[in-house]
């Protein structure tokens, strides 16, 4: 699914109007109607029934007015409370608001009308319509208006949210001061940020993507961002040949793992057998080994010489230069530690490697103590996967400059230094260094608990062992790795969830994902 931001929509909208000449009285009326379908849809047919609706003075209570009208011919008493004066209406909105019979319509633009002359109304709607302020808002909500979203939130009464809830930033996902929480939000053209972006998608509820008459092309032809599902999934899934054996699937070197961390390294093997691996080596400190080898029975464990310290260091090169012979990618970091030694083995093996390669926890900390070794780098196919904390040190910033905007921190970093870039966390930011992103759909809270990135590291390596590009394997990746985790939250709940709930799921994330939805009822 395609998500573009507010600014990118009033450029599709403009050109729809201005330069393919469709008037937005007709854009206005076809996304009124496709409100009142996704009413219908919801709540029901019946005539009878009540709506309340909340419009404001723009074209999104322009939206609001043609759903009233279409409401009001199919038998519905609906109330349309305007939350601003009539001579602040105009344009299309003005024409629509014009159908209305007055009896439908209350001008609630003084503290405390909304509540003082429509609570009982409020509380009787089957269903509350919010028309109130768009994609363009910019400011946090106040006055009437926040009185008006209070009680909406407050009435218990299923909402629908005309383009998207009413104090939520349509590029950001930003709550705006309050914000309705929508049951069902109905959107034009295509899906915005602000609706998969959270907090923002916390008050979407389902979102219906309406055709409202803009030109495909100019939708199509749009920046945008690739919202990851599984219908946009599956296809980037391969079946296997009925003759086919481990030789075809890859094999891929994790090197991992220090005094206290050999778990990290032991789920990153587990997980990249778990994706799919023909074959899987886990090279780690020798003094370790004996660990590893109880840890891990699938993947094959080399032991590299520590000197007893229980963790690796530069002269550890050439032993793992020597076992790249016949691999088809590398993943360094999970449990490595952060000794000096270790640093410069990170960096010199970025340098040296042809590999597609993975850098994560440990190797992004060595990788942050100077970024321009990525410059340096020998493979066309580096992914680093940072939380937002290793991506704090990558960039020399804060965290919070970081969340600030996590779609520019990812596509800027992954442009400047040619990689693929994984930021993890809510809605986790795929980039690649042509400047495309994708943004993950997939996943719960569950996953907020320690290893889970060393899982995902394995998958990320293991598909790339398999031979998908390298934004393939991120998405895929990115995508089983959320939705293992759902099918374990559906199971255990999210509380308690382990990285190796979700690294036994992964088999059955793929078989879910290949069976056709149609065969799933």
């Amino acid at each position: 699914m395609k998500v573009i931001s507010a600014q990118t929509m009033r450029e599709l909208d403009r050109q729809a109007i201005q330069e393919h000449n469709i008037p937005g009285l007709e854009l206005m009326e076809h996304a009124g109607h496709a409100c009142m379908e996704a009413i219908f849809h919801e709540f029901g047919y019946t005539g009878g029934k009540r709506a309340f609706i909340f419009a404001g003075s723009g074209n999104n209570g322009g939206d609001g007015y043609v759903v009233a009208r279409l409401l009001l011919q199919s038998g519905w008493q609906v109330r349309v409370c305007i939350l601003a004066k009539r001579d602040r209406i105009g344009g299309d909105a003005a024409i629509n608001l014009e159908q209305l019979p007055p009896t439908a319509i209350s001008y609630c633009t003084a503290p405390g009308q909304p509540a003082d002359l429509h609570h009982e109304e409020i509380r009787q709607a089957d269903v509350i319509v919010d028309a109130m302020l768009g994609t363009g808002l910019n400011s946090e909500v106040s006055g009437v208006y926040r009185e008006a979203v209070e009680l909406i939130n407050a009435a218990g009464r299923p909402v629908l949210a005309v383009d998207i809830p009413s104090g939520i930033h349509g590029s950001s996902g930003r709550v705006l001061g309050c914000a309705v929480r929508a049951t069902v939000t109905v959107t034009f053209a295509a899906a915005k940020l602000g609706h998969v972006l959270y907090p923002g998608a916390d008050h979407t509820g389902r979102l219906v993507v309406a055709d409202i008459g803009i030109p495909a092309g100019l939708v199509e032809n749009a920046d945008g961002y690739a919202f990851l599902t599984a219908d946009s999934i599956r296809p980037l899934l391969r079946t296997r040949d009925r003759q086919a054996h481990k030789g075809h699937f890859g094999h891929c070197l994790i090197v991992a793992g220090s005094c206290g961390k050999t778990g990290a390294a032991a789920l990153s093997a587990n997980s990249a057998v778990r994706a799919g691996s023909g074959l899987v080596t886990l090279a780690v400190p020798e003094s370790l080994h004996p660990i590893l080898e109880i840890k891990t029975t699938e993947a094959m464990t080399v032991p590299l010489p520590d000197s007893g310290n229980g963790y690796l260091g530069d002269d550890t090169f050439h032993a793992i230069e020597g076992l790249l012979a016949g691999k088809d990618a590398l993943a360094i970091g999970p449990g490595l530690g952060q000794h000096s030694a270790t640093v410069s083995l990170v960096q010199n093996l970025l340098k040296s490697t042809g590999l597609p390669l993975v850098i994560d926890a440990d190797g992004l900390n060595a990788v942050a103590v100077n970024t321009n070794c990525l410059l340096d780098k020998k493979s066309a196919a580096v992914v680093l996967t940072p939380h937002p904390g290793e991506m704090a040190r990558l960039m020399g910033t804060t965290v919070s400059d970081v969340e600030a905007d996590r779609i520019a921190t990812a596509r800027r970093f992954a442009a400047a230094f040619g990689v693929h870039l994984i930021l993890k966390g809510s809605r986790t930011i795929i980039a690649a260094p042509d400047g495309s992103v994708a943004i993950n759909g997939s996943g719960n809270p569950g996953m907020a608990s320690g290893g889970m990135g060393d899982v995902l590291t394995g998958i990320i390596v293991s598909l790339l062992g398999q031979g998908h590009g390298c934004h393939d394997a991120c998405c895929l990746g990115v995508f089983i790795h959320g939705y293992a985790a759902d099918l374990v939250a559906q199971d255990k709940g999210e509380i308690g969830m382990s990285a190796g709930d979700v690294l036994e799921k992964l088999p059955y994330a793929y078989q879910k994902l290949l069976i056709p939805v149609s065969n799933q009822r």
